[in-house]
Parts: C-alpha cells; sequence; structure tokens
C-alpha cells in the first residue's frame, strides 16, 4: 500500500460518560486508544491529539487549540507533524476498540484503487460503490475512503484521506470562520470531498463500532473476548 500516516482524536469531553477519559477506558483489558493505535502500527507517523498521557513507544502526542477545540482543530494539529510529502493518513477517533488492521488495509486499498469497485471490503463485503460527494455515479478520483454502517452512514473519524485534500479543507473552513476551526464539524471539513463509500459485511464486529455510552462499552467487551 505504501507509506501512510495515523492521526487519532483524542481529545472529546465524553459528557454522555460523565467526562471520563473515555479513550484510556479499557477493552479486552487495552485502553481503547491502544487498540486503535495498534490497529494503525505500521502507519508512520502515529499521532495522538489529545490530553498528554501514557502511550506507546513512537507515538507523537499533541494538543488541539484550543484544548477541547473538537474533532477538525484535532485534524488540524494532528496534521501540523506530519512530513509535507506524506500522502495518505487515517484519521480516526480514538474510541473504536474494534478497529483492526484488516480493516485499514480495505480502506487504503479502496481509496487507492484505479478504477471502480473491483475489491471487497472486510474480506466479504460488496465491491465499492463509485467515488462520491453526494451525487450518485461521480466516477472522479476519490479524497477519502471511509466505512459506511448498515443505514448508509458515513463514519468520517473511521477512514482514510489524502492528506492534500484535508489540509485544503482546513484551509477553506478556516477563512469561512475567521481563522478559527474551534467548534468546527467534522462534515463542514469533508464538505465538497469526493468520498469513496466502503461497506462492511465481514465476519466479526464492525471496525467503526464507536463507544459512546457506558452500554457501548460493555457491548465492544463481549465483542471483543
Amino acid at each position: 500500500m505504501g507509506t501512510y500516516a495515523a492521526v487519532v482524536l483524542a481529545g472529546g469531553a465524553a459528557r454522555r460518560m460523565g467526562g471520563v477519559d473515555k479513550p484510556a477506558l479499557p477493552v479486552g483489558g487495552r485502553p481503547m486508544r491502544d487498540r486503535v493505535l495498534a490497529a494503525v502500527a505500521d502507519a508512520t507517523p502515529r499521532v495522538l491529539v489529545g490530553p498528554p498521557g501514557i502511550v506507546p513507544d513512537g507515538v507523537l502526542v499533541i494538543r488541539e487549540d484550543p484544548p477541547g477545540g473538537g474533532p477538525v482543530a484535532a485534524t488540524a494539529a494532528g496534521l501540523a507533524l506530519l512530513d509535507p510529502d506524506t500522502a495518505l493518513v487515517a484519521l480516526l477517533a480514538a474510541d473504536l476498540p474494534l478497529l483492526t488492521r484488516s480493516a485499514i488495509g480495505d480502506l487504503l486499498t479502496q481509496l487507492t484503487l484505479e478504477g471502480v469497485g473491483a475489491v471487497p471490503a472486510g474480506g466479504g463485503a460488496p465491491p465499492a460503490p463509485p467515488a462520491r460527494m453526494g451525487v450518485a455515479g461521480s466516477e472522479q478520483r476519490p479524497d477519502g475512503a471511509c466505512f459506511v454502517d448498515a443505514d448508509g452512514r458515513r463514519q468520517s473519524l473511521c477512514g482514510v484521506w489524502r492528506v492534500a485534500a484535508l489540509r485544503a479543507g482546513l484551509d477553506r473552513l478556516a477563512a469561512e470562520r475567521g481563522g478559527s476551526l474551534a467548534g468546527a464539524p467534522v462534515r463542514a471539513l469533508l464538505a465538497g470531498l469526493v468520498v469513496r463509500e466502503v461497506p462492511w459485511s465481514g465476519d466479526g464486529a464492525p471496525p467503526w463500532f464507536d463507544c459512546d455510552t457506558d452500554e457501548d462499552v460493555r457491548r465492544a467487551e463481549e465483542w471483543a473476548r
């Protein structure tokens, strides 16, 4: 697949879980953020954006500006640590404890496909549909690939993206918002990007499953057994 980087976003407030350090919660005996970082162990570099803490060796840590400024501000902070020639980046939430290297490989493959829909995702999913930006049938080169759930909702923070496209989106959004990215939604960052939507129907738990509640953590524990 070639070299790719990974930016893992771990600065959320976890309001629905009482403000705990959600990425540090264990699933299967390991903090969720460590499980996400393990899924991208071959990425160079691996960047964790969030509060300082104990992380695996070799992982770079940076805080978004302002702290708690949201996923778009965190994305900007993470991308700032990448070399200028880095072409691809996995952009991931830190609360995806069921993410696997195989799932990341599917996304990388789908992003770099020549043509449309040649490789099944997840070992059993149907071929990927054409890349699109809300208009069915577009066959432009995708700017990113992300999983979609069974209802067709994009899991944008479980995706792989072209760094140049994300940087262009950050520049556009900053200009629109008077220079501040704090509080900007991810959908605004990705607006206008051509996205290859990758369905998942492989064996096991969906890699995009995120843990927003205590019940989600319990479900992830059951899947991780």
